[in-house]
């Protein structure tokens, strides 16, 4: 059994109170919610810095649990949820972000059962194939490089892995992006490697690259990486974005 902790902050910089923003007459972070419920999770919380966000989740029938404003990450709220609920160092908890309305219910368990399946492993997330050279080169779009047993090598906004004999013309002569992935937002943790993990100082790499589960690799935790079993719906990271997933959502493509 594995819980769910939805963390969802109000003062999004790129688009304030996101997760309150409506989609198809219902909030964000309710669409989230109802993904998370639907993955057969035992509990299903949603972690927040703001008043506003705590009083829509009790209109949907939510657990929330107010954190604090300090937060850098969703981890480390997430975090202070485990720490202030006594949960065991053993349990799984999935970090589901609240900006992504349309995450497959399917994923929600596949991350959890990663864990299970998988009792070595500190961490569990997923990946897909990459489909276009763009991506590849994109560096908005993180990639991921395992071992064959699946444990994380690396993640990077490079293009890895890179084909030296592709590109013997230079780095924008490359057209090969066989093998690459891209990695998808969703973590499982064990509760003691989660806990550990907030109490870390930011690390080296994390710092170049800002990408926060570097912290972990540079500290010899295991991330565990599967291929997801389906693509995920867009994140909403802008007004764009928003108005693409409510789109999405009319069309009938939820």
């Amino acid at each position: 059994m594995f819980r769910v902790v939805i963390p969802a902050r109000y003062a999004s910089t790129r688009l304030p109170g996101k997760a309150l923003r409506e989609i198809a007459g219902k909030p964000m972070v309710q669409w989230v919610y109802e993904r998370a419920c639907a993955a057969g999770a035992r509990e299903v919380l949603i972690a927040t810095d703001d008043d506003l966000i705590i009083s829509a989740a009790h209109s949907f029938g939510a657990q929330a649990e107010m954190t604090a404003r300090v937060h850098a990450s969703g981890t480390d709220r997430i975090a202070e949820v485990a720490r202030a609920r006594g949960w065991g160092g053993d349990e799984v908890v999935v970090n589901v972000q609240g900006d992504e309305p349309l995450i497959p219910v399917a994923l929600i368990r596949q991350v959890a059962q990663l864990m299970a399946d998988h009792p070595r492993a500190h961490l569990g997330t997923l990946a897909s194939p990459l489909q276009t050279l763009s991506e590849f080169t994109d560096p908005n779009v993180v990639k991921v490089v395992t071992a064959p047993d699946g444990r994380a090598l690396y993640f990077s906004r490079a293009p890895i892995p890179w084909n030296r004999d592709g590109a013997s013309a230079g780095l924008s002569s490359q057209r090969d992006f066989s093998g690459a992935r891209r990695h998808i937002g969703i973590y499982a943790y064990r509760v003691a490697a989660l806990l550990e993990l907030a109490g870390l100082p930011e690390a080296v790499l994390e710092k170049r690259e800002k990408l926060e589960q570097l912290r972990a690799l540079e500290h010899g935790l295991t991330i565990q990486v599967a291929d997801a079993l389906e693509r995920p719906g867009p994140d909403v990271n802008t007004l764009a974005d928003l108005e693409r997933v409510a789109a999405l959502v009319a069309a009938g493509g939820h």
